[in-house]
C-alpha cells in the first residue's frame, strides 16, 4: 500500500527525490515522527491504514469520508469480532490519518456498531502464589518480575527503563513517556536494589565492550538525538535490560542495542507459572494487578495506589477493590454459622 500517493492538489509535508508528492504512508510516518510518537504506535497506525485502504478496494482515503470509516469500523466489530480496545485503536489510527495527514474533518461517526467491552476482573495472585512463581524464575526474568510486582510497573515500561531512571538514593523509579505520554515516579523495592545494582554492573561492562567495538548506541527519541548527536552512546541512556544482540535501525541505518524482547520474559513467566502449579491464567501483567490489590489489602489509600499505578481516573483503580482477598466482598456466609 506504500504506492498510494498524496492527494492531488493538497499541500504535502515534503517532496520525494523525483520532485513528486511523497507517498501517503510516508506522509503518515513523517507526521507521527514529528509528534514524537513511539515506533510501536507508528507501526500500528500504518498497519490499520493499510487495512482500511485494502478493505475499500485500494481507494485513496482522500476520496472517502466518514461513511467508509464507519463501514470499516463496523466490519471489525461485526465480522472480525475484535475487542473494543482493538476497534478504538483502529479508529484512532484513521482519525490521525484524516486530521493530521490529510487535513480533513470527518466529523461525528454515525451508525458504527461498537465492539462490546466485557467487564472482566483482573487476575490477581495471592502473596504465596507470587512467591511460588518468582521462585521458578532466575536472572533478568526474575528481576523484571520483582519490579513488576514490587513497583507496579507496566510490562513495557519496565523493559524500557534507562540507567538514568533508577535512583538508588531516593529509592525511586521514574517512568518516562508512560501510557498517555506521561511521566510518573514509583518506589524502588528494597528487595530489588542489590540485584539491580549487579545487573547495572553487568550492563556497564557490556556497554564498555560495545564502545570498544565502535557500537554502544541505544535508540533515542528523534528530537533528542538531533539535539545531542552523541547522547545515544552515553551510559545514562543505556537500557537497564538490554538485548543480547544488536539490530540495524531501518530509518537511520545505525546499529543499536535495544531492550530485551518482550517474548523472552513472557515465555519465562508462562513456564514459571506452569512449574509453580498455578491454575490461574497469570501473565507478566498479573504482577502489576497483584501489586495494586495487595497495597489496598494492606490498608493503603486508593489515591496513593492510583498515583503509583499512573491511572488518570480513580475509577480505573477501583476495580481492584472487587478482587481483594476477602471472599464475597468481606460478607460472612450464613452457612459458616451452622
Amino acid at each position: 500500500m506504500g504506492t498510494v500517493s498524496g492527494r492531488p492538489g493538497m499541500q504535502s509535508t515534503g517532496q520525494s527525490p523525483a520532485g513528486r508528492d511523497p507517498k501517503l504512508l510516508d506522509r503518515v510516518r513523517e507526521a507521527i515522527r514529528v509528534r514524537h510518537y513511539s515506533r510501536r504506535t507508528e507501526r500500528t497506525y500504518v498497519q490499520w491504514i493499510k487495512r482500511f485502504i485494502v478493505f475499500h478496494g485500494i481507494r485513496h482515503p482522500a476520496q472517502m469520508d466518514k461513511t467508509e470509516v464507519s463501514q470499516f469500523l463496523t466490519h471489525l466489530a461485526v465480522v472480525k469480532n475484535v475487542s473494543a480496545s482493538t476497534q478504538s485503536q483502529a479508529f484512532n489510527a484513521l482519525l490521525f490519518l484524516y486530521k493530521s495527514v490529510l487535513g480533513m474533518d470527518i466529523g461525528f461517526l454515525e451508525g458504527v456498531v461498537r465492539a462490546r467491552r466485557p467487564r472482566r476482573l483482573p487476575v490477581v495472585l495471592i502473596p504465596q502464589e507470587v512467591k511460588a512463581v518468582l521462585d521458578q524464575l532466575e536472572g533478568i526474568s526474575h528481576l523484571v518480575c520483582i519490579l513488576l510486582y514490587g513497583a507496579g510497573l507496566r510490562f513495557l515500561d519496565c523493559l524500557r527503563l534507562r540507567v538514568k531512571d533508577i535512583d538508588f538514593v531516593r529509592n525511586e523509579i521514574t517512568v518516562r513517556d508512560g501510557k498517555g505520554n506521561k511521566d510518573r515516579v514509583t518506589m524502588l523495592p528494597a528487595r530489588a536494589k542489590e540485584p539491580l545494582e549487579a545487573q547495572l554492573a553487568r550492563v556497564r561492562r557490556l556497554h564498555q565492550a560495545d564502545l570498544r567495538k565502535g557500537l554502544g548506541r541505544a535508540p533515542l527519541p528523534d528530537a533528542l538525538l538531533r539535539k545531542y548527536p552523541n547522547a545515544d552512546r552515553e551510559w545514562c541512556w543505556q537500557y537497564v535490560f538490554p538485548a543480547s544482540t544488536h539490530y540495524t535501525d531501518s530509518v537511520t541505518g545505525v546499529r543499536h542495542r535495544h531492550h530485551v524482547h518482550e517474548s523472552v520474559i513472557q515465555k519465562a513467566v508462562h513456564e514459571a507459572v506452569r512449574r509453580a502449579g498455578i491454575t490461574k491464567p497469570a501473565s507478566c501483567h498479573t504482577f502489576r494487578h497483584s501489586f495494586a490489590s495487595h497495597l489496598l489489602e494492606n490498608g493503603y489509600d486508593i489515591r496513593t495506589v492510583q498515583e503509583l499505578l499512573g491511572h488518570e481516573d480513580v475509577k480505573t483503580t477501583m476495580i481492584y477493590t472487587h478482587v481483594l482477598n476477602k471472599g464475597g466482598r468481606g460478607v460472612r456466609s450464613p452457612a459458616d454459622s451452622l
